[in-house]
């Protein structure tokens, strides 16, 4: 495992969409445990492939109940709405007030390649939607309804 390079806001690959993984091959689980890595080094929550400089849908989340590795995530359904502050480790130094559902429902590929579905409340539900916002090309700060 290894500590990767962190992308900011600046960089125009956090502004590009991400491409569907096929293969789960041994660059793939490599990219998970240096993102998961890296993460912690950081003391984030969550880490998008984007934010270090891949362009692949993978994200690694972890808001305190253990590390997820979620290949080509995707909501499926989302409930209710939360306004709370978030930061991101692109955006270092910001933080802002953005609205986010309070669940959500998501359907993603584990490391074997099976099709398994993670429902999340809270902070998980706002790491979630947060990391595949950048699988999109959109930040954070995008959504900010009032920043700090």
């Amino acid at each position: 495992m290894a500590i990767r390079q962190l992308r900011y806001s600046e960089d125009p690959i956090l502004r590009k969409k991400s491409r569907e993984i096929t293969d789960i091959n041994d660059r793939i689980i490599t990219l998970l445990d240096d993102m998961a890595e890296t993460m912690y080094e950081s003391e984030g929550v969550g880490l998008a492939a984007p934010q270090v400089g891949v362009l692949r849908r993978v994200v690694v989340i972890d808001v305190g109940d253990g590390l997820l590795k979620l290949i080509n995530p995707e909501i499926i359904e989302t409930n209710g709405a939360s306004i709370d502050y978030e930061g991101c480790l692109s955006v270092p130094g910001v933080s802002g007030k953005v609205e986010r559902p309070e669940k959500v429902k998501i359907k993603y590929l584990d490391l074997d390649g099976n099709e398994k579905e993670l429902e999340g409340t809270g902070l998980l539900a706002r790491a979630m939607c947060h990391e595949i916002d950048h699988l999109n090309g959109i930040l954070f700060i995008d959504k900010t309804i009032e920043e700090e």
